[in-house]
């Protein structure tokens, strides 16, 4: 442990079990960003214990049977930026508390049996004209059901073709995908002022700061209109 705020690191080993932390699970990243607590028990009366470190996993690998992973102490939480930050488009995150936007509305997300898939990575379903193309283009795919229930991926690409719906991921599922299997995609944003107010209804939540002048503002020439009262250029 360190003083101050740099961030505490140790490291944790133990041996790969499917009663505890399988092989297949860190391979499916089901433990990245994992809680950790490590307690100084009485044996005799586990109740009292007490807490002597909390913090997350970091990095995880398999060694010859067993894993490897590193932990970080909480102040690694404060390695990041902090604040507000005034730019055009939206600092917030679809669906968070400044966002505001209930993601569960009717009409914005669907759930779709998908048919094939190349690696794991482009995923195939049947064509609906429920939802317009690139509708779910920087949105999420969470899997409901299957062998890689849970896990979530980032959408790259949303197309419609003649016959089906073809999403791409940036990265692969890390488990794997069975026709059939459930795909809850939920639509993107792409934090622009005309997305949140067309798209989402949501103009009164925007985070951002669309009449914001460019960085080139001071070199503007004079209005043409003959009305130089100050007022807004638009």
């Amino acid at each position: 442990r360190a003083t101050g705020l740099s961030v505490d690191n140790t490291e944790a080993l133990g041996a790969l079990s499917d009663a505890t932390l399988s092989e297949t699970d860190i391979e499916a990243g089901r433990f990245d960003d994992a809680e950790v607590m490590a307690w100084r028990v009485n044996w005799a009366k586990p109740e009292q214990r007490v807490l002597l470190f909390r913090g997350s996993i970091g990095e995880l690998r398999r060694v010859d049977g067993a894993f490897q992973a590193e932990v970080r102490g909480l102040s690694a939480a404060l390695n990041r930026p902090l604040g507000r930050v005034f730019q055009k488009p939206c600092t917030a995150v679809l669906g968070d508390v400044s966002c505001g936007f209930d993601l569960s509305t009717p009409g914005y997300r669907a759930e779709l049996a998908l048919q094939s898939h190349e690696d794991c990575r482009v995923l195939h379903f049947a064509k609906s004209a429920s939802f317009e193309a690139e509708w779910f283009l920087r949105g999420r795919a969470r899997v409901s059901s299957g062998a890689a229930v849970g896990l979530v991926g980032a959408i790259k690409r949303d197309e419609i073709g003649k016959k089906t719906r073809c999403i791409e991921l940036w990265e692969p599922m890390r488990a794997p995908l069975a026709e059939g299997d459930l795909i809850e995609l939920t639509p993107g944003c792409d934090k622009r002022f005309e997305t949140c107010r067309l798209k989402f209804n949501n103009a009164l939540n925007f985070q951002g700061f669309p009449d914001l002048p460019s960085e080139d503002w001071v070199m503007l020439s004079p209005g043409q209109s003959g009305n130089l009262s100050g007022g807004s250029r638009r």
